[in-house]
């Protein structure tokens, strides 16, 4: 049996953590972990380039923030012509939480942020103009979200019913609408200021972030890049205190044409948006849900009402299984298991667990769940000895239990994509029937499925295509009923193979 242990905390959310009880030859350690690590410090990533006038001011505003976190000020230096550089440096020796990095040639905003970025140290990170146009002063509001657990990232609006801003530029703040209404219309927001510069966003996503603009872009790229993340975005009012462009605005209409580009671009063109391959092939199956219901129908016969999710990724599937008296959601990945629990740990019914899925402890935790099936979608190609894995989900069931399987058919379509996708093996039907019996489970079938998916695959491979794009899922989504019928038929090659074992019952 788990216990509770309400032991950690961070400002304004405590965490539960729970710890399994010691087995014979393992020490106790924790196998349920924490699902929203404590936040501890904040990055404030500052671009700076000629602003030596206003320097000291803001740096000494952001390291007197009210905020109830260390605070690192990562500052990047972007060719200044002017003092800037030497006054950083003079700062940072006074200071030590202020890092200083350089480039040697101005390369724009957008560059400078990725360095910091790449330097920061933080929880989470807030952008800071080296200006004075925004008031650190308000971290604290911008961060709550995030303290509380609510949200991945938060925009600070200086349109959303702004306690305080200064009235300035007419055709200035009509382009800044218009292109928060193009990027609400393209990603499906509902944003007041996309052009806002102070966006804070937790520090595990932000650095999974496929970020490349250098200039102004940088802006329309983040935002664009969390939407397809799906990150939870909340804005909150902040106030601006503007300035004109004698006062060294830099930002013109050319940099807003080319916003409206990269959104498009973005949107259209350039959706890789992240770096993290799971994460990114998860996004793109999760456009596809009559696909994901079409394979669901295959397994549902087989499900009982206490399912284990082995392998949840976001939650594509999850989301079909919310009506089970009992959804225990298990995955390896920290980024995935934190996003399982922001969707569904709230649900009475749903127990969430990062964990390896060939760890003994799980499944002995796992002992009193009483689960009667087992659902394994698209994870033992990943491992490197599933065996172990099967064992053990074996050992989790109850004697009478289910477990469905779903793995890519045909050694002979490995390609670039499985690599790219971390594929170790594809299956035939014997050798998959061979690795469930070895396991302990009496076959029930194993047999081949989408066969129009096989197709699509091969036309990849051919092209050496390292991934499936969210644009292909939505157009094979749209072929389903297509899929459906040549599934009635013995002609091509099925990408994948389901599978259905059974634990033996005990014996009278």
């Amino acid at each position: 049996m788990a216990s509770p242990i309400p032991s950690r905390y961070f400002p304004g959310r405590a965490l539960a953590f729970e710890y399994s009880l010691p087995l014979k030859g393992h020490s106790k350690r924790p196998i349920i972990r924490s699902m929203t690590q404590p936040i501890k410090r904040l990055s404030v990533l500052m671009p700076v380039y000629n602003e030596a006038r206003t320097l000291r001011t803001i740096v000494a505003r952001v390291l007197a923030s009210p905020v109830d976190l260390e605070i690192e000020l990562v500052c990047v230096d972007d060719g200044s012509k002017d003092e800037s550089l030497e006054l950083l440096r003079v700062l940072a020796a006074a200071d030590p939480r202020i890092k200083v990095f350089t480039h040697p040639l101005n390369r724009g905003k957008g560059a400078a942020i990725r360095t910091a970025i790449a330097q920061m140290t933080g929880d989470v990170a807030i952008v800071q103009d080296s200006d004075l146009e925004y008031d650190p002063a308000e971290f604290g509001k911008i961060l709550k979200p995030i303290l509380e657990g609510r949200a991945d990232a938060v925009f600070g609006s200086r349109f959303a019913s702004s306690p305080e801003r200064r009235v300035l530029f007419f055709w200035h703040s009509l382009g800044n609408k218009a292109l928060t209404f193009v990027t609400n219309v393209l990603n499906d927001l509902n944003l007041t200021d996309m052009e806002t510069c102070y966006k804070a966003v937790r520090a595990d996503i932000l650095r999974q972030l496929r970020l490349e603009s250098e200039r102004f872009g940088i802006e329309p790229e983040i935002t664009s890049r969390l939407a397809q993340w799906g990150a939870r975005i909340y804005e909150v009012p902040i106030s601006y205190h503007g300035r004109t462009y004698v006062e060294g605005k830099n930002i013109g209409w050319r940099d807003g044409v080319q916003a409206l580009w990269l959104l498009a671009k973005f949107r259209f063109f350039d959706t890789r948006f992240t770096h993290h391959r799971g994460m990114y092939a998860a996004r793109a199956v999760n456009r596809a849900k009559r696909y994901n219901r079409w394979l669901m129908e295959q397994f549902a016969p087989y499900l009982g009402d206490r399912v284990m999710e082995a392998g949840c990724g976001i939650g594509n599937f999850t989301e079909l299984l919310l009506s089970r008296k009992r959804l225990v959601c298990v995955d390896p990945d920290r980024v995935f298991a934190e996003t399982l629990q922001q969707r569904f740990g709230h649900l009475a019914n749903v127990r969430v667990i990062e964990s390896d899925l060939a760890d003994p402890l799980l499944h002995s935790e796992l002992a009193d769940e009483a689960l009667d099936s087992v659902l394994c979608l698209n994870v033992l190609e990943h491992i490197s000895e599933p065996g172990k894995v099967l064992s053990g989900l074996h050992q989790t069931l109850r004697p009478g239990g289910t477990i469905a399987v779903l793995v890519p058919n045909d050694p002979a379509l490995m390609s670039d994509a499985d690599d790219e996708l971390g594929h170790l093996r594809r299956y035939t039907v014997d050798s998959l029937a061979a690795e469930m019996n070895a396991a302990g489970f009496d076959t029930v079938s194993v047999r081949a499925f989408n066969r129009l998916g096989g197709i699509g695959w091969a036309m990849n491979r051919r092209l050496k295509r390292q991934a499936v794009s969210s644009v292909q899922m939505r157009v094979f989504d749209l072929l389903v009923p297509v899929a459906r019928l040549l599934d009635t038929t013995k002609w091509g090659r099925p990408l994948t193979l389901l599978a259905v074992g059974r634990k033996a019952a005990k014996a009278e």
